[in-house]
């Protein structure tokens, strides 16, 4: 483990113990993300927009900040080993090819219907349709992305093997390798 995610992770265990003079009570409702106090961010992905509005998306977190870039979130339970969120996707948008160099990437889905693709750094390629609670892991340095294929709007859940993964990156070419954030 590098000295980045093992400082992160030494820095978030500190919240899996109860803080002094707290109560139980209030320790467990700190801890307790309800659906209620959520709402969807379609603002953390939106420089992919600006490339292409099908790029559109919106993530809910729930438990760190995830893999979008948004770094700070008060209202999340911090994140010690992964972070999870959900995301929405709306019919015909997409989630471009990106890398993970860190982590691995889950993806499950809750509703509709969702084409993963994934390409090798040599340029192999590889995609697999996928409905509800299916769910595929794909593995740090393996690019990836998904489409909603279907009918309805997808939502599916995202976890992140790491409390604060390293921003994604995109192939060079893409137009949003030029973008700084």
């Amino acid at each position: 483990m590098n000295d980045h995610i093992a400082n992160l992770t030494e820095e978030a265990s500190r919240t899996l113990q109860r803080p002094n003079g707290a109560s139980f009570e209030d320790w467990m409702n700190s801890r307790c993300v309800l659906r209620s106090t959520r709402s969807y961010d379609w603002n953390a992905l939106k420089f992919q927009t600006e490339v292409d509005p099908t790029y559109a998306r919106a993530q809910m977190r729930y438990v760190g900040t995830g893999g979008t870039g948004v770094h700070s979130d008060g209202n999340v339970v911090p994140a010690v080993h992964f972070t999870f969120s959900t995301m929405k996707i709306p019919v015909g948008h997409t989630g471009p090819l990106h890398l993970h160099t860190d982590t691995e990437e889950i993806f499950f889905v809750l509703r509709g219907k969702v084409k993963v693709f994934c390409e090798s750094p040599e340029g192999e390629r590889w995609e697999a349709v996928v409905g509800e609670r299916d769910l595929i892991s794909v593995p740090p340095g393996v690019y990836r992305g998904e489409q909603n294929v279907g009918d309805e709007e997808a939502l599916m859940c995202v976890m992140l093997g790491s409390p604060r993964p390293v921003t994604p990156t995109y192939k060079p070419d893409d137009p949003l390798a030029a973008i700084k954030r």
